[in-house]
């Protein structure tokens, strides 16, 4: 078979069954491949940057590989900012690009990016655990294994192979054969390191968890559940965690950090906590309440994490001890715990039972009085509450950039794995616009919202004709304030000409959609939101709806903002 079919082979053995792709004369060879590989679904973006977020977006929801085609040179450096957010989210992306034939590197063909002109390997390099070009069709098997074991082997990273024409031409002998799950699957953990947890618990009550990104990737909400059950342990997640804990578990207390909720950040700041078990986040500045000095548990932290290398880079936290392996693995260590070793945890379950429901009787959200609001503009909050209360309850969230993040952050709930979906280490614009594809096309039995705003389709919304296109139902929740939400809360502080460069005229989405093949849906007041929803889910198909939001309303970070007004640097 040619080089094409067995990397088209290859992924629908590793369990792909969709490629977001851009066409381009780099990777022609791959069309009529395609075509012999009918096990894989092409989704043909609008642009390269769109095609790796689909990608991207599919990993996420779906824990397996997203895979994206595009050519070299342009279309790879088109792609650099979505690979870049599934980088420091640990998302595995399989980039494939197309390049000039080995032989005529060099000498001027057009849109030659390889080693002899700009070398566009090198230019994604550092987003990518590997960046390899194929030199010979002799190697391309070995190759495709080698990218996939250094995606999923620990961590979860995107991965870059160019394929050249003639690689993707010639005629290769090997079979395609999927990666053994049991050399990729193992969660590994320093179970001597981790004994020490039950030294820390003599006298400790006030005992929490939060769980970090991390643990995504181990599948681990069963053993999360169990313990917090077993020893009435109060679960708090990150907000690239939400909904690994379902939202509304009695030992839930909900994100912690950046709109995080009033009870995880009562737990963790305010109630003299004993212990803190970090599972899988390096506590950055999100996840720490901008490194709270009240971050400063009485018997310290314990974090449980695959690399020491980025754990207490900062110097706001003491963490006291430091245990290497999976969050996941940890949580099967800590319920499979016998009476004995556990003994610290049980003789103490009634008090820390007592002191979670204490937690909870105080209310969970800031503002809540907002979720209800009649005013118009309409109150973001109003429009996450109204979309939460009348989608399902395994709809999947997907949620970009800007201030509606931290409202959907707030006043959504989440109630299970892989059904909150944000890139929330580099949070590019745009972005949850085609992640909405790829989850969609990995979880076609779920509805999948999108939450972005007028901003982020300024940037990328003909990725919307995408979805419409190919008959993906995403509903895209649009909260169109005329405005860069989050940047325009800050600029108009410093005066009207910063604020005015934050502002753009109101465009009519619900028109633009209905141009570019979607439906759309115009609200204005806020009855009107409900009816919108119910009919966007009853359609079942691309809808965008065009929600007139206010940008005065102030998002749902009154403690983190409390924190950075009062960190300083200290060596």
């Amino acid at each position: 078979m040619q080089g094409a079919d067995f990397l088209l082979r290859s992924l629908v053995a590793d369990d792909v069954d969709h490629l977001f792709m851009m066409t381009g004369g780099l990777v022609d060879p791959f069309l009529p491949a395609i075509a012999r590989v009918p096990e894989i679904t092409p989704v043909v973006a609008a642009h390269e940057g769109g095609a790796a977020a689909m990608a991207d977006g599919y990993a996420r929801a779906s824990g397996r590989i997203g895979a994206c085609l595009c050519i070299g040179g342009p279309g790879l450096t088109n792609t650099v900012t979505s690979i870049s957010a599934a980088y420091t989210d640990e998302s595995p992306v399989l980039l494939l690009t197309g390049a000039v034939e080995n032989y005529m590197q060099g000498l001027g063909l057009f849109q030659d990016a390889t080693a002899s002109t700009y070398q566009d390997v090198q230019i994604i390099a550092p987003v990518t655990v590997e960046s390899y070009s194929v030199p010979d069709i002799r190697l391309l098997h070995h190759k495709y294994r080698n990218a996939i074991k250094n995606m999923l082997d620990g961590g979860r990273r995107p991965a870059h192979l160019t394929i050249p024409r003639d690689v993707q031409k010639g005629e290769i002998d090997a079979q395609p054969e999927p990666i053994s799950r049991q050399l990729l699957a193992s969660t590994a953990l320093d179970t001597k390191a981790a004994q020490t947890l039950w030294g820390k618990l003599n006298g400790a009550a006030r005992v929490a968890i939060l769980v970090g990104g991390g643990v995504i990737a181990d599948e681990a909400t069963d053993d999360l559940v169990a313990v917090a059950e077993k020893f009435s342990i109060p679960i708090c997640t990150t907000e690239h965690a939400k909904g690994v804990m379902p939202e509304d578990h009695p030992m839930a207390l909900g994100v912690f950090g950046y709109a995080g909720t009033h009870h995880a950040t009562d737990a963790i700041l305010e109630q003299d906590l004993d212990l803190l078990i970090v599972l899988g986040s390096t506590l950055n500045v999100r996840d720490s309440m901008y490194w709270s000095e009240k971050l400063a548990p009485r018997k310290g932290i314990i974090t449980v994490n695959i690399s020491a290398v980025h754990v207490g880079c900062h110097t706001s936290q003491q963490v006291e001890q430091f245990v290497r392996g999976h969050g996941g693995a940890f949580l099967r260590w800590l319920r499979e715990a016998g009476d004995g070793d556990a003994k610290p945890l049980l003789d103490t379950k009634a008090d820390r039972q007592k002191w979670v429901e204490t937690i909870r009787s105080g209310p969970r959200l800031y503002d809540v009085e907002n979720t209800t609001s009649d005013q118009t503009p309409i109150h973001p909050a109003r429009m996450v509450a109204e979309c939460r209360k009348a989608m399902p309850r395994d709809t999947i969230a997907i949620v970009d950039s800007g201030a509606h993040r931290a409202f959907a952050a707030h006043y959504w709930d989440s109630y299970g794995p892989r059904e909150f979906i944000t890139a929330s280490n580099l949070g590019p614009m745009g972005w949850g616009i085609g992640a909405g594809i790829g989850a969609k096309a990995a979880r076609p039995d779920r509805p999948v919202v999108v939450f972005t705003g007028d901003g982020c389709l300024r940037m990328h919304g003909m990725e919307v004709q995408t979805a419409a296109r190919f008959d993906l139902p995403v509903i895209y929740c649009v909260s169109n304030n005329s405005a860069l939400g989050n940047v325009w809360l800050r600029a108009v502080k410093a005066g009207p000409i910063p604020a005015e460069l934050n502002e753009a005229p109101d465009q009519d989405w619900a028109g633009f959609a209905r141009a570019i093949g979607a439906e759309g849906i115009t609200v204005k007041e806020p009855d009107q939101l409900a009816p919108a929803f119910a009919k966007a889910l009853e359609l079942n198909k691309t809808v965008v709806i065009d929600i007139k939001t206010d940008r005065k309303c102030s998002t749902p970070t009154q403690p983190y903002h409390e924190g950075a007004a009062g960190w300083s640097y200290k060596e």
